[in-house]
């Protein structure tokens, strides 16, 4: 049996936005069809010389995707979404942390999210409601001594 939903699609996002999205879709899909090692290394080469994204970037971001693609704003379109919006987020210069893990209350189910500022963004959830396995948090910057 299912349970019937309706999505919810921001409609306030800018359309220069939403067509950012879209470029960022395609290879967004592209690594979701990647084993979790090589997501993390391609990644971990994407995020160079950015900064971290604050909550604000980070739910733009994920806005925009959403807005973008109906597979994305799905229940079954996280790791697209997750991916998407940390690419969003890299081409203004930004990183949030991107993690992909599971809940960690029963029933078991995979999930791939956006992190920024210590916490997850736009999921609705409580920190600590899931479990990271992976996760690609922005470069660290050394310090002047």
């Amino acid at each position: 049996m299912t349970t019937p939903s309706a999505l919810e699609r921001p409609a306030s996002v800018p359309l220069a936005r939403r067509l950012a999205a879209c470029l960022v879709l395609v290879p967004a899909v592209a690594l979701a069809m990647l084993p979790p090692r090589r997501i993390r290394t391609v990644l971990g080469i994407l995020r160079r010389g950015a900064v971290p994204a604050s909550t604000a970037q980070a739910q733009d971001a994920r806005d925009a995707m959403c807005a973008a693609s109906l597979h994305c704003a799905g229940p079954k379109g996280c790791l697209p979404r997750s991916l998407g919006a940390a690419l969003l987020c890299r081409l203004h210069g930004t990183w949030p942390t991107w993690c992909a893990g599971v809940r960690v209350v029963p029933p078991f189910t995979a999930h791939a999210w956006i992190e920024a500022d210590g916490g997850p963004v736009g999921e609705g959830v409580p920190e600590g409601y899931f479990a990271r396995l992976v996760a690609v948090a922005p470069p660290s910057r050394p310090t002047n001594r």
